[in-house]
């Protein structure tokens, strides 16, 4: 049993329910399937883990902090409905995304839901004015990392902002500015919500002196996640990963670890080749498997994988700050699992 199927034993139950009480408040009965399928497609629930882990080894009592777990996975998925109307995207969880199964329009109304939903459940915690403006602040940060990323984009997109302020050619030559834009972009579209999920579990349980031990862990933490989702994206197995494996490739993006560190290493025929794949409308399953095949030519993967571990190192020590109780040994559990998952 891995730690996720151990949390999930203890709190899952309480996790789904809050999720659902929050979502089904005032929703018309012709709606409510459609409201709920998102966070009913499965998940690993790993924010509301996280944040309910984390007030027990602040010291505190899990149950004050439901519903806060509840806010940080209502974040998550409404920033999933939205990332997947963006991005045009048909699979999550090996499911059919909210926009694919009932369509653009309906995916904005429930993402609408999904905020409305947020600001209940931050009536419910213990200092919702805290809560507010951490929620607020956490949102902001998650769009600003979608929009660098959607910029970092090579190739695509028609909306006139991005094709005029488009980074990923701009960057293309000079190879540090690059990768610097990138971990921007991955602190603050991936790394933000978990170092939220981490620090509401403290605030939860008014553990101030838990406060910056769980900012750098939880910081340190979603760095690594997303650098190990890179790497997946690319090499991973789809029945394990549930999404489209060379997405990013298909999405013409330059903000992938592995594509970054491919970029630095590849001579100037074989960069100019993934650079000739990544511009092209529309990338086919061909493209993809030439792209990764130019990309295992090289140490990318190697690289991105000793950036993820170096992440992960720093996110272990903050635990170190908290000294030793069962659940801070959960939430090094959470960290070990994520580093090494094939999901």
């Amino acid at each position: 049993m891995d730690i996720l199927d151990k949390l999930h034993g203890l709190y899952g139950r309480e996790i789904d329910e809050q999720l659902i009480k929050y979502l089904s408040k005032e929703v018309n009965e012709e709606f409510r399937d459609a409201v709920i399928y998102q966070v009913s497609t499965g998940g690993k629930r790993l924010r509301p883990l996280i944040t309910l882990t984390a007030a027990r080894a602040c010291g505190g009592d899990y149950k004050d902090a439901l519903p806060a777990a509840a806010i940080v996975e209502l974040i998550h998925n409404y920033s999933l409905i939205y990332d997947d109307i963006i991005d045009e995207a048909l699979l999550r969880r090996n499911k059919p995304t909210v926009r694919a199964k009932y369509g653009d329009n309906a995916a904005i109304l429930i993402g609408i839901w999904y905020r409305e939903a947020i600001e209940e459940a931050i009536l419910d915690t213990k200092n919702p004015p805290v809560f507010a403006r951490e929620t607020a602040k956490v949102i902001r940060e998650i769009d600003e990392g979608e929009r660098l990323d959607i910029l970092l984009e090579y190739a695509g997109r028609k909306d006139p902002y991005f094709v005029e302020n488009r980074l990923g050619p701009r960057l293309l030559s000079n190879w540090e500015a690059l990768y610097d834009v990138y971990i921007k972009m991955i602190s603050l579209k991936t790394a933000a919500l978990i170092r939220t999920a981490a620090v509401f579990g403290a605030l939860s349980v008014n553990a101030t002196h838990c406060i910056g031990a769980m900012t750098n862990y939880g910081t340190y933490l979603g760095l690594a996640f997303q650098v190990l989702d890179d790497i997946l994206d690319i090499f991973g197995d789809v029945k394990k990963f549930g999404k489209e494996i060379g997405k990013d490739i298909k999405e013409h993006k330059l903000g992938n670890a592995v594509i970054v560190m491919a970029l630095k290493e590849l001579n100037e025929s074989e960069r100019k080749e993934l650079l000739n794949i990544l511009g092209k409308v529309p990338v086919t399953d061909n493209d993809v498997k030439r792209a990764v095949e130019i990309i295992s030519s090289t140490n990318a993967r190697e690289n991105a994988l000793r950036i993820a571990m170096d992440f992960a190192e720093k996110s272990e020590g903050a635990l170190n700050e908290l000294g030793n109780n069962e659940y801070v040994n959960d939430l090094r559990e959470i960290l070990r699992f994520t580093v090494t998952r094939e999901f």
